[in-house]
């Protein structure tokens, strides 16, 4: 008589065992519809958003001839001549590179003299493909040229003949794309079908960045706006590719989004207060020359914004997979314990998280913080410098905005999974199994 009882338990440990190694189980159809209820107007507002705000291209304008917006095109060096450095006529010669201190020990002639680098550049597209110019090279200048290297140069349409084109950077497009091969590689070699949902995903985040939301910024729509459109539709796009039309997956939008506005409107709140314009370097103030119309700080809002939009796709994602995993292996667990357990795991990611988020801003921002270590300036005065000001608003918030996610989404995840008890299938049925072994050994034992 005790054989009945005794399979059912099995049965029981065996259905929950099988799922903690397999996909998310399904949710009951009452809780889709709850989260469906929450998501479909979350994306249809997003779709309005992409249709009304739609910019159909970036604005044109009139090309000043200062830093990137600059005609450029392609060149190669054919040829490289060391000469003395003062035989040459640099006001009738392009120079490559910003005027350098003296040389300690630099390259130099029998006589001691400095000597440049006479390169001869081809240009290699454009009209005037196959011309030819001289670039002087000084001995100290950052950036040296070798024959044979590809450049790009630029080109003023309204400068003396001999001036037109003048090299402006290194061609590094090979190296770049090879190293793009190699990491695409890498991703669907350990990835397998997620790497490629994952690149796929990627493109698509990117196509919405560069067709989207910048054109859209410099046609004079709000750049919050704008930003809280994009983030919704990559996180939208990101998170159902790579993790699939799931239950697990919408929990995870929904804290994303969550934190999201958390962020905005932390960031509206303490940009505003701090004063901070947004406009703090060379090519934000070319920006703002270009297109004075742009609000520079809702700029900066929206950089913060799209920021911290990938990190927090991790920590949600991550939060939401551990809720449904401790459920799986026990299904008994309610939402208190699964909280419980779930933050615990969400506490040791906060830690690495919030880590990597500054070191990668204090990362960027590090020639700055150099330049405050020359010139010895206390730790005060750096911090209200309004460039220093930015990275640490920007990390700050999108710290609290990483921390506030973790509970958030892990008892997002285990009010869904407690509450999914009387579906026909998937994570329901465990727990009724288990309820019904347990309620058979009583009658047995009485």
């Amino acid at each position: 008589m005790t054989s009945p009882h005794n399979d059912l338990q099995p049965q029981g440990h065996q259905h929950a065992h099988s799922h903690s190694h397999g996909p998310a189980a399904p949710v009951s159809s009452h809780l889709r519809k709850v989260i469906a209820a929450v998501l479909i107007p979350v994306a249809a507002a997003v779709v309005v958003g992409l249709v009304v705000l739609w910019p159909g291209g970036a604005p044109a304008h009139e090309r000043t001839g200062v830093g990137f917006d600059r005609q450029t095109q392609q060149g190669k060096v054919v040829n490289i001549d060391k000469v003395d450095c003062k035989d040459l006529n640099a006001s009738q010669l392009p120079v490559s590179g910003e005027p350098a201190p003296p040389a300690r020990g630099g390259t130099t002639g029998d006589g001691g003299a400095a000597l440049c680098k006479k390169a001869t550049v081809e240009v290699t597209s454009g009209q005037d493909k196959g011309r030819t110019f001289i670039e002087v090279v000084q001995p100290n200048a950052p950036r040296q040229l070798r024959k044979g290297q590809g450049v790009v140069v630029a080109y003023a349409p309204d400068a003396p003949h001999d001036l037109q084109y003048s090299v402006t950077d290194i061609n590094r497009k090979f190296p770049l794309l090879l190293l793009a091969g190699v990491f695409a590689l890498v991703v669907v070699a350990v990835g397998r079908m997620r790497g490629i949902m994952a690149l796929v995903a990627l493109a698509l985040s990117f196509a919405v960045l560069t067709l989207f939301i910048l054109p859209a910024i410099l046609q004079g729509s709000n750049p919050l706006i704008v930003a809280v459109v994009g983030a919704g539709a990559i996180m939208l796009i990101a998170l159902y590719i790579c993790h699939g039309l799931t239950a697990r997956t919408s929990v995870a939008v929904i804290g994303t989004l969550i934190s999201l506005l958390l962020i905005g409107l932390l960031g509206s709140l303490f940009i505003g207060w701090a004063s901070l314009s947004g406009n703090t370097d060379d090519n934000t103030g070319l920006i703002h020359g270009l297109y004075p119309h742009i609000d520079m700080s809702g700029l900066l809002l929206a950089g913060v914004i799209i920021g911290s939009l990938g990190v927090l796709d991790d920590v949600t994602v991550t939060q939401t997979s551990a809720v449904w995993e401790l459920h799986q292996a026990d299904p008994t667990m309610g939402a208190r314990k699964l909280y419980q357990a779930g933050i615990r795991i969400g506490r040791d990611h906060i830690a690495s998280v919030v880590n990597t988020l500054v070191l990668a801003y204090a990362g960027a921002a590090l020639p700055l913080l150099l330049l405050f270590s020359i010139a010895q300036s206390g730790v005060g005065t750096v911090a209200n410098s309004e460039l220093v000001a930015e990275e640490i608003v920007r990390t700050l918030i999108g710290s609290i905005g990483l921390v506030a996610s973790v509970p958030v989404t892990t008892a997002l995840a285990a009010l869904v999974v407690s509450a999914d008890r009387t579906g026909p299938a998937g994570d329901s049925v465990a727990p009724a199994l288990v309820r019904s072994g347990r309620g058979r050994r009583r009658r047995a034992k009485s």
